[in-house]
């Protein structure tokens, strides 16, 4: 008798099915790739991420055949390889689009304006999030922190940067992706499918043209903090309605421009804690009173 468990398509008591099988000539290829790839490391379990990626790379995503295999090359048990393959994002679980377009949902970009080019292509192309189109040309997702929020919002397409998007630029940027027109990152390497980035990040030569030049450029970053936090901002600039001041008065006059001061980081500039709380000098540690 089985107790079927709570997942579906999970029972308890009984044996896993085998996964299908690579043809034999798929196989024989995929082994050469592996061949090449486990050799760069001293010790084959190395090697499992960039076999994720290579799996990845022939179906689009990693399949229960994938991890098999994987397995079988590498000595591993399936569950240890789908241990790996599910606890990272880039790994795909299910068939998705030629083009993984991800919106950056995190807190700066979402007040620049993540949040409203999500929910704009969520109704422009129909799908929800991790969803794909009917002609399987987009998935999209929300996606994390990219390390881009100098160029909020940030839009990803197989994880090439398209920087400072507003819902209109997205929208064309995914009606480009789908009707096969040529679509240029704002920076980084030209675009391609998501299987042949998955090839890339497996760790084989990027074969496209040009694809060691920039795929365009981001334009200047937004610095204001930086600025702000070294102490070299301008004055400030009061503006008032209709150019006057309150009640029609003379604008105010800005106050005098201090000059700058230099700031130092904790890096810049290590104290000890007595210096650098006066309030609260520490006292002497235990083997100093000794």
């Amino acid at each position: 008798m089985t107790t079927s468990s709570s997942q579906p398509g999970v029972s308890l008591g009984m044996p896993e099915l085998p996964a299908p099988a690579y043809p034999d000539d798929v196989r024989a290829r995929l082994e050469r790739d592996a061949r090449d790839i486990v050799a760069r490391y001293p010790d084959s379990r190395s090697a499992l991420l960039p076999l994720l990626h290579l799996t990845q790379s022939e179906e689009g995503h990693v399949t229960r055949t994938g991890m098999r295999f994987c397995a079988d090359v590498l000595g591993l048990t399936t569950a240890e390889v789908t241990a790996v393959a599910t606890f990272y994002s880039m790994y795909r679980r299910k068939p998705s689009g030629d083009y993984q377009v991800g919106v950056c949902t995190n807190t700066l970009c979402a007040v620049m304006g993540g949040d409203a080019i999500f929910e704009s292509l969520q109704e422009h192309l129909g799908v929800g999030n991790g969803e794909t189109t009917d002609d399987g040309k987009v998935t999209l997702e929300h996606i994390e922190c990219n390390a881009a929020c100098d160029f909020a919002p940030v839009v990803m397409v197989n994880w090439e940067f398209f920087d400072n998007q507003t819902p209109d630029s997205a929208r064309r940027v995914v009606d480009d992706l789908r009707a096969g027109r040529p679509v240029t990152p704002t920076r980084g390497a030209p675009l391609c499918t998501f299987k042949e980035t998955a090839r890339i990040l497996a760790g084989f030569p990027d074969e496209r043209e040009g694809a060691a030049e920039a795929g365009g450029s981001a334009g200047p970053a937004s610095l204001a903090g930086l600025r702000l936090a070294r102490g070299d901002a301008g004055p400030v600039r009061v503006v008032h309605p209709r150019e006057g001041g309150p009640h029609g008065g003379p604008p105010p006059t800005a106050p005098p421009e201090s000059p700058p001061r230099e700031h130092l980081s904790a890096h810049d500039a290590p104290q000890e804690t007595s210096a650098s709380d006066p309030s609260h000098p520490a006292g002497p540690t235990a083997e100093e009173g000794e």
